[in-house]
């Protein structure tokens, strides 16, 4: 009963502190800081509770004994964005400046135990993913600030049966999005399921995640008709697949490969997102009977489609609203730039003790840049993206 109402408190702070920006797509590489310092990676070498459930639930199985993690990421993005709009054309006009979004908080926390012999219990709270930038008092009307962010609260269950794992986690959404208009929320529920197989030094694993779609009722007046429209926004269907291996004495090597479906996700897809195939590589030596020191890389290419040559005077229909083409090129490149593609990683551990160990990691999204010219070349709007993060967190056995 004392670890249910931890639990609970904790993830109370991280729906509070859900502000995220993000990195593939919108979603975050990976969650907690031994996934993240070693590229994101976990489908078949989880390093903690938190890692296995966002990974592959499957996974849980592969963990010994109790544990609770405790995690927080210090998310700094730096975003850029430049417009030429003849003034006062479509109330924007011209301009250039950086979103003045602070750094983000994100807390993360997971439990795993034993059932018995061959089910493994876990549980976890984290922001998963979200995305936004801050250009008030840089567009001509100031209207260009957005948020979206999402928190998952996943239980789940692990069973093992000879060299095979199965397992599956109910995700339990939440889902807010603010576009300068007020802040509109919701939930929504889904499964993750996984597989994994052990082959000596080998460990293989699959994981799926079903989509999971959030209606946010008035968010914004997209056809500027002086009534809010609503939004169907739905966090992708994803699919993945890992392999690792631990045959070199005091090494662990992983590699994972996930598909996102973008391209067929309301919202997404509205905006003409493209699906996204995502690799991560990851590295990890335990240098003393103490110390592990992690390296990993990440890339997935950028998932915004670009319309260059775009008609300006135009129109485009999202989910029956009519948005002028302007406005519609503005919005998602201006106000969603989620294209980043390489992200290198790097993190530490420190035993402290059999019960209880510090994580460390770093994560740099080099700059990626988007820009699109209309077809009579009046308008030129370009964002670029880069982010920098810092991971800490504690684990402690039992």
């Amino acid at each position: 009963m004392k670890k249910v109402k931890l639990l609970a408190a904790v993830f109370s702070l991280a729906v509070l502190a859900s502000n995220v920006h993000a990195t593939n797509g919108d979603n975050l590489i990976g969650v907690g800081p031994t996934s993240r310092a070693m590229g994101g990676t976990g489908i078949a070498a989880p390093q903690d509770a938190i890692s296995a459930i966002f990974s592959n639930p499957a996974a849980l199985s592969q963990l010994q004994g109790s544990q609770f993690n405790f995690a927080g990421t210090y998310f700094s993005p730096e975003v850029k964005a430049t417009v030429v709009s003849p003034a006062p054309a479509f109330g924007v006009g011209n301009w250039s400046g950086k979103s003045q979004d602070a750094a983000y908080a994100v807390p993360a926390i997971g439990l795993s135990t034993p059932v018995n012999d061959k089910m493994t219990f876990g549980i976890a709270a984290y922001g998963v993913s979200g995305m936004g930038v801050d250009y008030r008092n840089k567009d001509v009307n100031g209207s260009m600030n957005t948020k979206v962010s999402v928190m998952k609260f996943v239980p789940a269950l692990s069973y093992k049966y000879g060299a095979f794992s199965y397992g599956a986690g109910l995700d339990i959404d939440y889902q807010a999005a603010d576009f300068g208009k007020g802040l509109s929320h919701n939930y929504a529920l889904g499964l993750r399921l996984g597989a994994g197989y052990e082959y000596g030094k080998w460990n293989f694993g699959l994981t799926y995640v079903t989509p999971q779609n959030v209606e946010h009722e008035r968010v914004y007046d997209f056809d500027m008709d002086s009534d809010f429209d609503d939004l169907k926004l739905e966090n992708p269907a994803q699919y993945g697949v890992g392999a690792s291996y631990k045959g070199l004495d005091r090494w662990v090597l992983s590699a994972d490969v996930k598909y996102v479906d973008w391209a067929n996700a309301d919202g997404y897809k509205d905006f003409d997102w493209e699906s996204q195939t995502v690799f991560g590589l990851g590295v990890q030596n335990k240098t003393t009977d103490k110390l592990t020191l992690r390296a990993g890389w990440n890339y997935g290419k950028n998932p915004l489609k670009k319309h260059d040559s775009f008609n300006a005077a135009g129109n485009t229909v999202v989910q029956g609203s009519t948005m002028n083409n302007f406005n519609y090129e503005y919005f998602r490149v201006i106000g969603f730039p989620g294209i980043v593609e390489h992200h290198m990683t790097l993190g530490a551990g420190y035993e402290f003790s059999p019960k209880f160990a510090l994580n460390v990691g770093y994560k740099k999204a080099f700059a990626k840049s988007i820009r699109e010219v209309s077809s009579n070349g009046m308008y030129d709007i370009k964002s670029e993206l880069s982010e920098d993060a810092y991971d800490i967190g504690l684990t402690f056995k039992f």
